[in-house]
């Protein structure tokens, strides 16, 4: 079954040309892009076509499609979605002990520019570190980044590791911090002590995973990531939430931007600047690796 987009509602917040949602999937269809065996869940299909669909709907212009677990280190869907539309999506891989210095090149030429390793527990917990320190020394050469999805109890014990990185790291979901706990948590006082590092950035997305509807829980969180790094913060919708017990409109999440970032040129720096600076956008004509 393909996922439904009926229903959602347009957005009241306008974006600005050249938003970036920085954090989406596409799913399947699971008849091309078979689901990886050993899955920690099956989604409903949501291929690239319903993501472009969303996308018209909310008004984004360019994407940067996360390869999800569902799909393990099979980037097929998530290449064939940037292959597509070449000068609008990039693509974070997901990559596994069969990749080498060849299939990571395919992968740059393919419209990726960085991996994301799973550290948070319900989709398997932490990865083959010796793997990890390889992948981290080979991704170095293409000049790009790791993504890590990480539970909030776990930042304070990763943060040694973080800070060692060679590459620049992204931080998904604001940590996925407890909002019950506050912005004085240690889990969120070690994020924003981690964003004084030139080397990382955090995602102000997943709001709907640290909050209910209308989702002002997160607020405080999201802002208090904004002002500490401006220049380093993404967004994105998530879409289309995987293992998200209450359903997610993504115009909610469109209209809390401007409760996030009360200026036009901070709400600029984090829909388009900053995505434009990591991704590259308008330098993909050539495909050419480092």
């Amino acid at each position: 079954m393909t996922l439904d987009l009926s229903g959602r509602r347009t957005p009241a917040f306008k974006l600005p040309a050249g938003a970036c949602d920085a954090h989406c999937h596409v799913f399947g269809p699971g008849a091309v892009f078979p689901y990886a065996p050993n899955r920690r869940y099956t989604p409903e299909d949501a291929p690239k076509e319903t993501l472009a669909a969303l996308h018209a709907h909310l008004g984004v212009d360019r994407a940067v499609i996360v390869q999800a677990s569902c799909h393990g280190a099979d980037n097929r869907a998530m290449l064939d979605a940037i292959a597509w539309r070449p000068d609008r999506y990039c693509g974070v891989a997901i990559v596994d002990q069969s990749y080498g210095e060849a299939e990571l090149h395919d992968l740059h030429r393919g419209g990726v520019r960085g991996v994301r390793f799973n550290f948070v527990r319900h989709l398997g917990g932490t990865p083959d570190m010796d793997m990890f320190h390889r992948t981290m020394d080979r991704i170095k050469e293409l000049g790009w980044h790791v993504v890590l999805h990480v539970d909030a109890p776990d930042i304070v014990p990763l943060t040694e590791m973080m800070r060692k990185l060679p590459v620049p790291f992204v931080i998904d979901h604001m940590g996925r911090v407890d909002s019950a706990l506050g912005v004085e948590q240690p889990a969120f006082k070690a994020l924003l002590e981690l964003t004084r590092l030139p080397s990382c950035w955090v995602k102000v997305s997943g709001s709907e995973r640290i909050s209910k509807p209308p989702y002002d829980a997160a607020l405080p969180f999201a802002r208090a990531l904004i002002e500490a790094s401006p220049e380093r913060v993404l967004w994105g919708t998530d879409f289309p939430h995987p293992n998200l017990a209450i359903p997610a409109d993504e115009a909610d999440l469109v209209d809390l931007l401007p409760q996030f970032a009360t200026t036009p040129e901070v709400l600029h720096l984090l829909l388009v600047d900053n995505p434009t600076r990591l991704y590259g956008f308008g330098d993909r004509a050539s495909g050419n690796t480092p």
